[in-house]
């Protein structure tokens, strides 16, 4: 499924909000492309890592911008990585729309666990916010 995603993705059919983000490499200096799914929630965009501490966070951290694409349409972003306690609710907006595919990776944790379980396991999930990135 990985590779069908990231060539559908690749040619313009996003799997409920699949993008190829594409961030600088922090030793290399090289683009590294990954699928992600981009969470839309209260007129804002995020990036959620379903599998924690992973090479994209670190680049992302470093970067602090990278690329999203969809088919021909790039765009740049900034992004803005979230502290623990802003977490919970997209962690759950999160889990809503993709518990299916990225459950496992969160420790037992569905969309409808209390506060209390989102709020513990949100250190092991990356969460940034995007924005246009500076002019």
């Amino acid at each position: 499924m990985h590779r069908s995603a990231i060539w559908l993705t690749a040619h313009g059919v996003s799997l409920m909000g699949s993008r190829i983000l594409s961030v600088r490499g922090r030793r290399s200096g090289e683009p590294r492309r990954n699928i992600v799914n981009l969470l839309e929630f209260r007129g804002q965009r995020y990036l959620v890592a379903p599998r924690g501490q992973t090479q994209w966070v670190r680049n992302l951290r470093v970067a602090g911008e990278a690329e999203l694409r969809l088919g021909r349409h790039t765009e740049r972003v900034a992004a803005t990585e979230l502290r623990d306690e802003e977490k919970p609710e997209l962690l759950r907006a999160y889990l809503k729309r993709w518990w299916f595919e990225v459950g496992r990776f969160f420790q037992g944790v569905g969309p409808k666990a209390p506060d209390a379980d989102l709020a513990r396991i949100a250190p092991d999930h990356p969460v940034f916010r995007l924005s246009r990135p500076a002019a």
